[in-house]
């Protein structure tokens, strides 16, 4: 019997606290009878809300980011330990923060929201960045959440000004037996002389080493980093980039990205004229330099209906039956993603929203194709934002293959012809704002939560015609 079939209705209204749940709940699924009651926890201030939460794969503790408190609690919600991050006196004008030195600006006591929450396995610790002193991270042990460091005396410490949660992403890529790497992709809020779009830092094992967090690489000529130039904000005055998701599979590291789009030479003063594109971004785990930078468009199209504003997104197997409709393998990876209908009001979204499966495997083959024309000489790099012009590809007898990262020319590289995701589910009310999977019974079962705090159970099924006609909504929980 699925014991996930009797979970209570989620009470609560915020979508992105739905996603939390979501991802709790199947990791406790395993450990409940089907009329059992959930636990629950909060924090000692209801104002300290939740904003990121990560499960222990191997013991099942549950790591919660919230406001001024870093949490770790037992598989039923028992506290363990509460870690206390904040607040403290602060003032997000002062660059270089304070704790490097003096700030002519008032300080005030200050909240310290969780914007980046990551185990990392290998070596037992967690990674926890907030927004206090232009977003320090510290490092945590993970049994006692003791820090080990706290990160604070280079530039390249301080990772984002923005005290928002939902802009900022990271990834962590470790061969066994090396060095760790932190890809890290976050809203910059026009310093971008301050902060890069994405970069990727170095993750050692030793949590004192002098280059803890250090750029993977760092020259005049080339940087593990990409940064908005300002030129780009001259001529679009609201534009950022924002980070939905991140994740690595194969030898490459993806970001799934929403940000405005960028015509050649058009001046954008009002963000009420932004027109916006969901983009996916690829690079290879071992590229410093940054040459395989490949960014397209991606949503999905149901009827005359097209999503691309992304909501949300989660990295997942599809199970025996989703892949045989889709023609790959139970083994491979597939990303579940969450669009609103359009391509404005990315800050007020439609509530006309989709579920969508993207194959990695089709991405990347997108990719491959969109680098093979470049290296044959057709069209322009198409990455304006950040070239600030259109750069003819340049034609080099390169063989790519599917492991291609790049050379120095014809890099970093963009495209506009978007990968389409096959579309699984609609909803045109109450918009979806979160998503989790898992695979049972040979199923891909999906849970959404929605704007208002609803959860819903979604089957992708093989149905006639197109793979995922057969989708149903098991209803509200």
């Amino acid at each position: 019997m699925d014991q996930r079939r009797n979970w209570p209705r989620v009470l609560d209204s915020d979508g992105w606290s739905v996603a939390l749940l979501c991802l709790l709940l199947a990791s406790l699924s395993r450990s409940v009878s089907s009329n059992a009651l959930f636990n629950t926890f909060h924090s000692e201030n209801r104002d300290w809300t939740f904003n990121h939460l990560a499960v222990h794969r191997g013991t099942g503790a549950v790591y919660v980011g919230a406001i001024n408190r870093v949490y770790k609690l037992s598989g039923n919600l028992t506290i363990l330990v509460a870690h206390k991050t904040g607040p403290e006196e602060d003032n997000k004008s002062c660059y270089p923060p304070l704790i490097v030195q003096p700030c002519g600006e008032v300080l005030t006591l200050t909240n310290n929201v969780n914007k980046l929450l990551i185990i990392d396995y290998s070596e037992n610790r967690l990674l926890a960045c907030g927004s206090l002193y232009q977003g320090v991270c510290k490092l945590l042990r993970l049994d006692d959440l003791f820090i080990l460091v706290e990160p604070s005396h280079k530039k390249e410490h301080y990772l984002s000004s923005v005290n928002k949660t939902g802009t900022m992403y990271g990834v962590i890529v470790r061969s066994e037996g090396e060095d760790g790497k932190l890809f890290i992709g976050t809203a910059v809020d026009g310093k971008q002389d301050y902060f890069p779009t994405l970069s990727s830092r170095k993750l050692p094992r030793d949590p004192e080493s002098s280059a803890m967090l250090d750029y993977e690489l760092h020259s005049d000529f080339v940087s593990s980093l990409i940064k908005i130039p300002s030129d780009t904000l001259a001529l679009v005055s609201h534009f950022d980039i924002f980070y939905i998701y991140g994740f690595a599979s194969g030898n490459f590291v993806y970001f799934l990205t929403v940000q405005p789009e960028t015509p050649e030479g058009v001046s954008i003063n009002s963000a009420s004229d932004l027109f916006y594109t969901s983009r996916i971004v690829r690079l290879c785990k071992d590229d410093p330099k940054f040459h395989s930078y490949v960014s397209l468009p991606f949503g999905c199209v149901k009827g005359d209906t097209e999503y691309r504003l992304l909501q949300a997104a989660y990295l997942s197997k599809p199970g025996e039956v989703l892949a045989r409709a889709l023609n790959i393998t139970a083994q491979e990876d597939v990303l579940f993603a969450i669009f609103s209908k359009g391509q404005k009001q990315y800050h007020h979204p439609p509530d006309d929203s989709a579920l969508c499966a993207f194959p990695i495997r089709t991405v990347n083959a997108h990719i491959k194709e969109r680098l093979q024309s470049c290296y044959q000489g057709e069209g322009n790099l198409e990455l304006n934002w950040l070239l600030g012009k259109d750069v003819q590809c340049t034609k080099a007898p390169v063989p790519i293959d599917d492991n291609f990262c790049g050379l120095d020319i014809n890099q970093p590289l963009g495209g506009s012809v978007p990968v389409d995701g096959v579309t699984l589910f609609t909803s045109s009310r109450d918009r979806m704002t979160s998503v989790a999977s898992y695979v049972y019974n040979g199923y891909s079962v999906v849970f959404v939560g929605t704007k208002t705090g609803r959860l819903k159970k979604v089957r992708p099924v093989r149905g006639s015609g197109e793979p995922g006609a057969g989708s149903v909504s098991l209803g509200m929980l």
